[in-house]
């Protein structure tokens, strides 16, 4: 259960290596959460988040987890639960893709959709099912801006995250009455270890500035949260540009 201070006391985070995920669990170590989770394949950065996770004072545990392999996910995520409540699970894995390369590889470009929309709307139904059957919790999607509209030079990875966007609502939805928030936190482009290769953005953000982001919209039982919090303007108006326009807008 959250402390008297509405800061969740068990973390659960599907993504273990995330960069959002682990600055995410930093910040709530710091304010007291005591029981952290890391779900992820099983490897060395896995172990050494956890480890640096540790150094901080938390009880951290890792378990195994493949965004790849639905049919596992009831098994995996279920052996989390059956330790104890959960109060917030963050949604934080996902493949940005190398869009010329996918394009050329239906293969790889499935691979992109099945990680970042199958694969989440499977864990994210355990989760949420897991959740309600508890009373309580917050479930936290991470979706991203450029789900709003798929520009040419990301399509592949931004239809993906339009359709985890699209589920993330409805779910929402589902939930409403049973005592589980979910949140969906859409991103600009994060400046990260997946995206060092790509350019910065206007509107680019970072790991630590997300988790605040999280942390504020989760005391506010926020639906939806913006990072930075102008893109929401930027983003109305790139929605409704004519696509002639749209076409020639860079990157």
């Amino acid at each position: 259960m959250k402390d008297a201070f509405g800061i969740p006391q068990s973390l659960l985070i599907l993504g273990g290596t995330s960069e959002i995920g682990l600055a995410t669990a930093r910040r709530l170590i710091a304010r007291r959460t005591r029981t952290v989770w890391l779900a992820g394949r099983p490897s060395p950065a896995l172990d050494t988040a956890a480890d640096r996770l540790r150094a901080l004072g938390a009880d951290v545990r890792t378990v195994a987890f493949d965004a790849l392999d639905p049919a596992s996910h009831t098994e995996s995520l279920g052996k989390v639960f059956a330790e104890g409540d959960i109060d917030l699970v963050l949604l934080a894995f996902g493949i940005v893709g190398d869009q010329a390369h996918d394009e050329a590889d239906p293969l790889a470009a499935v691979r992109v959709a099945q990680t970042n929309y199958t694969g989440a709307l499977s864990a994210a139904l355990v989760c949420a099912g897991a959740l309600q059957m508890q009373g309580h919790g917050a479930l936290v999607v991470l979706s991203s801006a450029a789900g709003e509209r798929a520009r040419r030079a990301n399509f592949i990875y931004g239809s993906s995250k339009a359709g985890l966007d699209a589920f993330a609502q409805g779910l929402g939805d589902a939930m409403q009455g049973t005592g589980v928030q979910v949140m969906i936190v859409r991103p600009g482009s994060v400046q990260s270890r997946k995206t060092a290769a790509l350019e910065a953005t206007p509107m680019a953000t970072t790991p630590e500035a997300v988790a605040a982001a999280i942390e504020l919209g989760l005391r506010r039982r926020s639906e939806t949260v913006w990072v930075p919090g102008a893109l929401r303007l930027v983003m109305s108006a790139v929605r409704h540009l004519p696509r002639p326009v749209f076409r020639r807008l860079p990157g």
